[in-house]
């Protein structure tokens, strides 16, 4: 049995997704000690929990220390079986990383699988759902799986509710992937969303956005949500190019203004565009484990944060790959991953 230490690196719950999607994987059951250890509120949550579930449930998995603040987790995985599955947080916490737990193990399993999961869609903890539909999945598509996804209806924080339909066909060997370069800029765009909230707040949102970008107006767009269980409000920057798309996001909060939110979203957009690489922040936390999983890759990218040192570190303990970043300049990394996947 291995045991992760959860308080390694940036001692979030990375830690615990990564470790549960490979003990699902591999097979190989796992005690995880120290869950969370350098959160403000250490331990597992509803969010983790409702993850924890659902790899106990798609494994067939014994699993012992599954409760609430609960900083030891023993899990035992037998198999993965498709078919279809629904979970629900009970909160905001993220529906999105639970996906992210049990995902590598869909495309292992024994035959296709339909998953329904509530919860949070869009919150500023994690990658928001339409980041992972048109910067994730069809990065997983050229990598050979066959996957589809749908918004059915958004949840922010507090109010969560939101529900998110996954269908994913098991994929036997990934294909390993390179992406070096971004390509021509095909398409921008930058928008606002407001939840029940007063429109106004999207215009100023907007206004900051076009003085700042200084883009054509047709780029701009306001999004007014009405099927939300709660309110909520979100500015996103997209871009489109040959090869990756980017989506960078910031979050409205009570008594935060319109400048602070904008601000948030340009100075990642900015950092992301100086170092001329095709994958930011987030998309290369996500492509960590399909790259291990495919046995090879390799892609650029800003610079590593300690998320994706962490994960790597994790990754390496289940699996038989290593992984190497070099530096090419204080903007540009490049991460390879090499084994036998």
């Amino acid at each position: 049995m291995l045991h992760i230490d959860g308080s390694m690196g940036e001692g979030g719950g990375q830690i615990l997704r990564s470790s549960l999607g490979l003990s699902l994987v591999t097979g190989t059951p796992c005690r995880i000690s120290n869950i969370r250890a350098r959160r403000k509120k250490p331990g597992l949550l509803r969010q983790h929990l409702t993850a924890v579930r659902a790899a106990t449930e798609i494994g067939k998995a014994e699993v012992t220390g599954a409760h609430v603040g609960s900083s030891e987790l023993v899990f035992e995985p037998t198999a993965i079986a498709g078919g279809e599955y629904s979970f629900a947080i009970g909160t905001a916490g993220s529906a999105t990383l639970v996906l992210q737990a049990v995902l590598p193990a869909l495309l292992r399993a024994d035959g296709p699988t339909l998953l329904a999961i509530e919860g949070g869609t869009h919150n500023p903890m994690a990658p928001p759902f339409d980041f992972l539909e048109q910067c994730f999945f069809p990065l997983l598509r050229r990598m050979g799986v066959t996957i589809e996804a749908q918004l059915v209806r958004p949840g922010f924080y507090p109010a969560g509710g939101g529900r998110v339909l996954v269908e994913v066909e098991p994929c036997e060997k990934l294909a390993p992937i390179e992406l070096l370069e971004r390509g021509e800029l095909i398409r921008r765009r930058a928008r606002a969303w407001v939840a029940h909230l007063p429109k106004e707040i999207a215009r100023r949102e907007v206004k900051q956005m076009q003085k700042q970008l200084n883009w054509d107006r047709d780029c701009f767009e306001i999004v007014e949500i009405d099927d939300s269980l709660g309110p909520g409000n979100l500015v996103a920057i997209e871009l489109h190019y040959e090869h990756v798309d980017e989506v960078v996001t910031s979050f409205g909060e009570k008594r935060r203004p319109a400048t602070a939110v904008v601000k948030q979203a340009i100075d990642e957009y900015r950092e992301y565009t100086a170092a001329d690489v095709p994958v930011g922040q987030h998309l290369t936390d996500q492509l960590l484990i399909p790259l291990a999983l495919a046995g090879g890759g390799r892609f650029r990218c800003v610079r590593p944060t300690p998320h994706t040192l962490t994960n790597i570190a994790v990754i390496e303990t289940f699996l038989p790959v290593r992984f190497r970043i070099d530096k090419q300049d204080r903007h540009r990394f490049e991460i390879s991953a090499s084994g036998e996947g």
